[in-house]
């Protein structure tokens, strides 16, 4: 019984490092400057989400900007590249 607990709590604690690790990526080169978008005509019920460059196997690669469908109360706060001193964090856009 003990062991069993032992390898649950080694198998939560190695997910939990994996997701962290996922979640704090810094990368030291900086993202190219944002594309030029042609952005649509407003849709009723949706949010522009604007492109971004997404860091992939070493390189940044040019994700085109979406519509999101709109949560009633809130607004789209998108995702951006946060600078710390020499590194570059992916700050996930959300809905505030």
């Amino acid at each position: 019984m003990q062991t069993i607990r032992l390898k649950r709590l080694a198998v939560a604690a190695i997910a939990a490092l994996a997701t962290s690790a996922a979640v704090a990526q810094v990368i030291v080169t900086a993202p190219p400057p944002p594309r030029a978008e042609v952005v649509p005509p407003p849709r009723a019920g949706f949010a522009w989400d604007p492109g971004h460059w997404r860091w992939d196997h070493g390189r940044y690669i040019w994700i085109g900007g979406h519509w999101r469908r709109v949560r009633p109360g809130y607004h789209w706060v998108p995702g951006h590249w946060d600078q710390r001193g020499p590194n570059w964090r992916w700050v996930e856009g959300h809905w505030a």
